[in-house]
């Protein structure tokens, strides 16, 4: 068989590198669960009909089809999931009956799109959701916490310096509305593509697609432009000089948000009120948030979310939710291709027990199992070479000491990175914390 060609696209960590990957996904779970969501999996197939956006089926999207169906049966109507909010929304409206509300959950999976691939782009991702949903009713305090949930969950991680920046619909819309602008969605369409023309460009696109006039224009990018990580924002718009209901809980939703994260920002992790973002999907209704990586502004936002009030309905009951997506992929494969961050070691064994001749294997064995039991990741060597041998096999392997069974009943333990070779108890001894499991090791990005 050749070797095989890679496939552009399906991102792949070998040992070291997938390390990081559980551990961030582990610190992100930890902290998810400490404030009460519980984790739930969804299968990866949806029935188009619920893939499809507004009736029209996306051409990213991948369909499942058997490949002995004959050319007559078309598809299975089924396809890949491309997020995790798509089968959320399902999943709430199946199993309903049996759910407590509001319901608290976090979502750890693959995702598929079948767009072109590139850097924070690919055909096989994996994302990590947090949601809260209610029951035709969610109070605004989970907005607050959905987000400051992810500040801090987030800011646990060695990731380059993180910016929440957050805004309202409810403010842009109310904001437009009180302007007099003819067709406001129209005005956040625009005003959503700052991040690709300059400003005169979007300007004219207010006059021309939103009916604006060219001083509704300005007063629409002023609003724009601002950008605090405060509160002070509330004053800056107000002297803007547009009054509208629809704007004024707009205001105060978006000062609670970020009020509310307050004790959980610092160097590291920030959050800002931006009043440009929008974020393009047509179902958030209030908090809107991205996440943007310093240093990677290239990937554009590495995750992002707000407030939906019609997750999902059956007719008779409407779910509302709130929510905060990450991309692991989109954030960890440039990181780690970067060097970045990058694993302590490719394998979780700590110890290697050295084999004298295949007769002591039981042995090595046995003490093998007193040390697993103490919670040290231990194996045995695959063959008694000599022992030179054996401490470069585990140094290949990365595994930082190698255990050496005396004859007289005795243990000697060897750190293979600093030849230090020392008396121990399999019942007592314990490597250093930072060796006894697979850690995240962080250079800074260039």
């Amino acid at each position: 068989m050749s070797k095989p060609t890679p496939l552009s696209g399906y991102p792949e960590f070998l040992p070291a590198e997938r390390a990081v990957e559980r551990e961030v996904v582990s610190r992100l779970s930890r902290t998810f669960e400490l404030h009460g969501f519980t984790n739930i999996e969804t299968r990866a197939v949806e029935p188009l009909d619920r893939l499809s956006k507004g009736g029209e089926i996306d051409k990213e999207l991948y369909v499942l089809r058997r490949l002995h169906a004959d050319d007559q049966a078309g598809d299975s109507g089924l396809g890949l999931h491309f997020d995790l909010t798509v089968p959320f929304a399902r999943y709430v409206l199946e199993h309903a009956g049996r759910l407590e509300f509001p319901f608290r959950r976090y979502q750890v999976q693959p995702a598929w799109r079948g767009e072109r691939p590139q850097e924070g782009r690919y055909r096989q991702f994996t994302q990590m959701d947090i949601d809260i949903v209610g029951k035709d009713e969610l109070p605004f305090h989970h907005d607050v916490e959905v987000v400051r949930v992810m500040v801090e969950a987030l800011g646990s991680l060695p990731l380059p310096r993180l910016s929440f920046q957050v805004n309202n619909r409810k403010l842009i819309q109310g904001f437009y509305r009180g302007l007099g602008i003819p067709d406001v969605p129209a005005a956040i369409r625009a005003i959503d593509k700052l991040d690709k023309q300059p400003a005169d460009a979007v300007a004219q696109l207010l006059v021309d697609t939103a009916g604006a006039t060219p001083e509704q224009a300005e007063r629409c990018l002023a609003l724009a432009t601002i950008r605090v990580a405060d509160t002070s924002f509330v004053e800056s718009v107000r002297a803007l000089g547009v009054e509208d209901e629809l704007l004024d809980a707009g205001l105060a939703e978006l000062a609670a948000v970020v009020e509310g994260c307050a004790a959980v920002v610092d160097d590291h992790v920030t959050v800002e009120a931006n009043l440009r973002i929008a974020r393009g999907l047509d179902y958030y209704t209030g908090t809107v948030v991205e996440i943007f990586m310093e240093g990677y502004e290239r990937l554009k936002s590495v995750g992002g979310g707000g407030r939906y009030d019609a997750l999902a309905t059956d007719g008779r009951t409407t779910y509302p939710g709130v929510g905060v997506s990450f991309g692991v992929s989109r954030t960890l494969v440039p990181l780690v291709a970067d060097g970045v961050l990058r694993g302590s070691r490719p394998v979780s064994s700590a110890v290697l027990v050295a084999l004298a001749d295949e007769d002591s294997r039981t042995s090595a064995q046995d003490l093998a199992d007193r040390l697993r039991r103490r919670g040290i990741a231990t194996e045995v060597a695959a063959a008694p070479q000599k022992f030179g041998r054996q401490i470069r096999y585990a140094e290949r392997r990365g595994i930082p000491y190698v255990w050496f069974p005396q004859e007289d009943g005795t243990h000697q333990v060897k750190d293979i990175r600093s030849g230090d070779q020392v008396d121990a108890d399999p019942d007592a001894w314990t490597p250093p914390a930072e060796d006894l499991q697979q850690t995240i090791v962080t250079q800074s990005s260039s």
